[in-house]
């Protein structure tokens, strides 16, 4: 069995629009998988939350990553 290329994630920040979550899941070779992550700001200091990631090949992600910056620099504009 050859070695297999490891997987990335990207945690998908809270507030981002389901749309571009289904947009990016379509568009996109990754899968969209659970999270447990320690949450370190404001009063939450050290709380765990179950979040979303993308997860896929290294460059599949910076590509995810870069359209989901641009499309959600785009939303933020447009309101």
């Amino acid at each position: 069995m050859p070695d297999e290329e490891p997987l990335y994630d990207i945690i998908i920040p809270p507030g981002v629009p389901q749309k571009l979550i289904i947009e990016i899941s379509k568009k996109f070779d990754v899968t969209i998988v659970d999270r447990r992550e320690k949450i370190k700001f404001a009063n939450m200091e050290g709380d765990e939350r179950d979040l979303l990631a993308f997860r896929g090949k290294l460059e599949v992600m910076q590509n995810v990553e870069t359209y989901m910056r641009d499309q959600l620099n785009a939303f933020v504009a447009d309101t």
